[in-house]
């Protein structure tokens, strides 16, 4: 992985915390947004640094949950009005614009 420096933290969370309540993104939005190389990146970052931030509206580009979060994510999105389908988030209906 590339060196990710304190910038590319402070840039990630950023985002992470400027998607609105009632709304998505992925992780692949919000590497593009902050010009890194790779969705994973965001998904280092946000694993090690993001427990104050509505991490929750953070899904992959198929539209699932966290794999290990699934059911509380689920749950605080139900909570703001984001409906899954079959387990998965429709993305185009929900996605915020970065």
């Amino acid at each position: 992985m590339a060196a990710i420096t304190e910038e590319h933290v402070e840039t990630v969370r950023a985002l992470v915390a400027s998607v609105p309540m009632g709304k998505v993104t992925t992780y692949g939005d919000i590497a593009a947004a902050a010009g890194l190389s790779s969705a994973r990146i965001v998904g280092w970052i946000m694993r090690t640094d993001s427990s104050d931030l509505p991490w929750h509206r953070v899904i992959t580009a198929s539209g699932k949950p966290a794999p290990h979060l699934a059911a509380r994510q689920l749950e605080l999105l139900r909570a703001e009005g984001v409906l899954a389908e079959d387990g998965r988030i429709p993305i185009r209906e929900y996605r915020a614009i970065l």
